[in-house]
């Protein structure tokens, strides 16, 4: 089975048995297209693949990288649409939607409301903004700030494995909803892949595990998975001799069942008792009954943030446009707008990163915000108190166009550039004025304020550079 779900990490692109023929043309060494020539001095990889990339193969590269996944994943964002840009086509074309005649009526009122929640004044703009704040981490609020402290003062290598193996389970439980429906759309990708006299047992499975997953019977959901599931398809797989798409598919189930059973509330709670064992900090933490524990974690300001009704009203057009309700033009713009927000949030960020498409007296503004509460450099900081903050603002205002802002923070101190079109960088001297009144009414001080044309957007690597040297994530190697 090992050998069936792919567990030995083959290296993408490469097929072994396009790459067993003998060679009959001599290998030269001095040859720059050829690799990892045999040297009895030195252990070479089997694949003809060097780990190593070129000077030349960084992110100005459309060269597949095999040394990092934190790599590829920069390309893949450098590469991606400026979100703002598709945020923005994608609300034209909501309200293009609305005011033709022809949506049914439902839909057209649904969208109706998701448009008018847009309409923002000071107040609405502030819980706006607050929500997304909330929502941002999953790990927020007082339990998980108590965690941090323990996790800084505590110097047991159990004790801080425990609150790790306590916030991956914690995790996986927040997240249950949508594992859920990401196994279920495994299930129907699957079905595409299967022959017919094979697809219609699937389909009777995945239809079980949808009525189980809505009456939450997680044990039952699990035996049916474990048990019915992975077996079928692996039969398929191993009689069809079928290692494409398909067992692709498959690798990924498997993962979403793996978490899935961790996310479950046993092993959760047994993870949370584990946390009181490690010193008096935490010992509170027994006092509380699984109900309170359950409610803690349940009730938060992520879970609020995420049962807003904006998130829950763009979640439902996103699903009537992949499902083709909202037309073509629909659905080419959710599917950018979609694969947009999975690189933006993916795991490898160490970035907060919110989103904020707003009407304002009449006027559309789409913007992002991005923040590193940790952007401390030991070469910059030296000898400087505080922590340092950076963000970057990302907006394109209706009728002014695209502004992009850079700010640090440290302390009361703040250095800000501006970077905008014409109207803007035309009125420098003003504009560093307004700003630093701005600073100065809520008791920052403009240290350096600097204003801009803006030729080219700016990429996240130039604002944080730590992300790019890997010194706030894990480089992970395939």
């Amino acid at each position: 089975m090992a050998e069936l779900m792919g567990a030995a990490n083959r290296v993408p692109g490469y097929d072994s048995a396009n790459n067993n023929r003998t060679q009959l043309v001599p290998s030269r060494s001095g040859d720059p297209q050829v690799q990892n020539v045999p040297d009895p001095s030195r252990v070479v990889r089997a694949d003809a693949k060097t780990e190593q990339q070129t000077a030349d193969q960084g992110l100005e590269s459309n060269v597949l990288r095999y040394d990092s996944n934190l790599q590829t994943f920069l390309e893949q964002l450098r590469q991606t649409p400026e979100l703002s840009q598709i945020m923005s086509k994608t609300i034209l074309m909501l309200k293009g939607m609305v005011s033709v005649p022809g949506l049914q009526e439902g839909i057209a009122q649904e969208m109706a409301q998701l448009l008018d929640m847009l309409k923002l004044d000071e107040q609405s703009l502030r819980e706006f903004f607050m929500e997304q704040v909330r929502g941002n981490n999953r790990f927020s609020g007082a339990l998980f700030s108590l965690l941090r402290q323990a996790y800084s003062q505590l110097s047991s290598g159990h004790a801080r494995q425990a609150i790790l193996e306590f916030a991956r389970r914690y995790s996986d439980f927040s997240s249950t909803g949508h594992i859920g429906k990401n196994m279920l759309t495994l299930l129907k990708q699957m079905e595409d892949y299967l022959p017919k006299s094979w697809r219609g047992q699937l389909e009777d499975m995945a239809t079980r595990l949808e009525n189980g997953l809505q009456a939450g019977t997680r044990e039952e959901n699990l035996g049916l998975l474990q048990r019915e599931v992975v077996p079928y398809l692996g039969r398929y797989v191993e009689r069809a001799h079928d290692f494409g798409p398909l067992r692709s598919l498959l690798n990924l189930l498997v993962l979403n069942i793996a978490r899935y059973e961790d996310g479950a509330e046993g092993p959760l709670l047994a993870a949370f008792r584990q946390l009181g064992r490690y010193g008096d900090l935490l010992s509170g933490l027994n006092k509380l009954d699984d109900t309170a524990i359950l409610k803690l974690l349940k009730e938060n300001d992520f879970a609020r943030a995420a049962a807003s009704p904006f998130v829950q009203g763009m979640a439902r057009a996103a699903g009537q446009a992949m499902k083709g309700e909202l037309g073509t033009d629909a659905w080419e713009s959710f599917a950018e707008l979609i694969r947009a927000l999975l690189v933006n949030e993916s795991v490898y960020m160490p970035l907060h990163h919110m989103m904020f498409p707003v009407e304002w007296d009449g006027k559309m503004m789409y913007s992002e915000l991005w923040v590193d509460p940790d952007a401390e450099d030991g070469r910059q900081g030296a000898g400087q108190n505080g922590e340092k903050v950076q963000f970057l603002f990302k907006l394109d205002v209706e009728s002014l166009g695209v502004v992009e802002v850079t700010l640090a923070a440290r302390e009361d101190q703040v250095e800000l550039h501006i970077y905008g079109p014409e109207a803007v960088s035309g009125n420098s001297a003003i504009v560093a004025e307004d700003m630093r009144e701005i600073l100065s009414r809520h008791q920052l001080s403009g240290k350096n304020i600097q204003v801009s044309k803006l030729e080219t957007p700016l990429a996240l690597t130039q604002v944080f550079p730590n992300l790019f040297e890997g010194k706030q994530g894990v480089n992970v190697k395939v």
